[in-house]
């Protein structure tokens, strides 16, 4: 990505310090990047650290500013606030925090394990309320402004079958938003959030494609799938000083696929059994590769 793929002048996002969370790789490095470029200083967080750390110095190394990888579980408040200590040390407040990190996979809801409904539940909906909670909390003893922007899907409008752990997750992320946005507004905070629809990334198409094959984007009224700088764009606007009169808001950045399709996985009610046991097998052989390169 270059300057002229964003719509800003140079400099917009000068002074402001931006925690992106699951920013190693997918939209999360693309929305740092974006930051980084228009003078943010950016903080990256995942649970692969040597991922993270290594994105962080790419993007340094490609636009200069400075960016830090960190190692973090936002499932676990300790983490958390063992990693916010170092960042606050590490040149002051952040001014916003982005959360991203995710987990998602299709799956017939009657052959869910509940350890399988947490490893969803516990990173979309407890992490980004333990990360959300932990800055405002921060924010809110120093009497700092702060940003919000959570990264949702346009099923918290209308749930997804087959994706029900995160369809119930990103809802509830979803009326945090909202929620918070009135209680914390009068205190110089915002929240939003976004809701993206088809934009590729290798992990989604791993888990929410196990079939194989591209994803297309099929009864999309633009009959494409999004390009990453107008994501960026959008997460630019919404953490920006330009913006500070708007919160409490998700915004679809789908082509128009919610409206015209509802957007989510109803499709899959065709596949049978083979078809299911296909999606079990590459699922889990993706999540063995995960395992092996976090513990390499």
């Amino acid at each position: 990505m270059t300057l002229d793929d964003l719509m800003y002048k140079p400099g917009l996002l000068a002074g402001e310090r931006i925690l992106v969370t699951g920013g190693g790789t997918g939209l999360g490095r693309v929305m740092a990047e974006a930051f980084l470029m228009l003078g943010a200083d950016v903080y990256l967080c995942g649970r692969r650290g040597p991922v993270v750390e290594q994105t962080a110095r790419e993007l340094m190394a490609a636009h200069g500013g400075k960016a830090a990888g960190h190692a973090c579980d936002v499932r676990q408040p300790e983490a958390i606030e063992a990693m916010l200590d170092a960042i606050w040390a590490d040149g002051g407040p952040l001014t916003g925090l982005v959360n991203n990190a995710a987990g998602n996979f299709v799956s017939r809801t009657e052959d869910l394990s509940m350890r399988a409904f947490d490893a969803v539940a516990n990173i979309v909906m407890r992490g980004s309320f333990n990360m959300t909670l932990e800055c405002g909390r921060r924010w809110l003893a120093a009497g700092q402004r702060g940003s919000v922007l959570s990264i949702l899907t346009t099923w918290v409008w209308n749930g997804s079958a087959f994706t029900v752990p995160s369809a119930m997750a990103k809802s509830g992320v979803h009326a945090m938003t909202q929620s918070l946005a009135v209680e914390w507004g009068n205190r110089g905070i915002r929240c939003n959030a976004i809701a993206p629809g088809l934009f590729p990334t290798e992990g989604m198409s791993a888990r929410l494609n196990p079939q194989g094959g591209e994803h297309k984007p099929e009864g999309n009224p633009m009959q494409r799938a999004g390009r990453m700088p107008e994501l960026a764009n959008l997460a630019v606007f919404l953490m920006s000083r330009q913006a500070e009169y708007l919160t409490g808001q998700t915004i679809a950045i789908d082509g128009g696929q919610y409206q015209a399709t509802g957007g989510n996985f109803a499709s899959l009610a065709a596949w049978g059994d083979e078809d299911w046991a296909k999606a079990r097998e590459s699922i889990a052989s993706r999540n063995a590769a995960d395992r092996a390169q976090r513990t390499a």
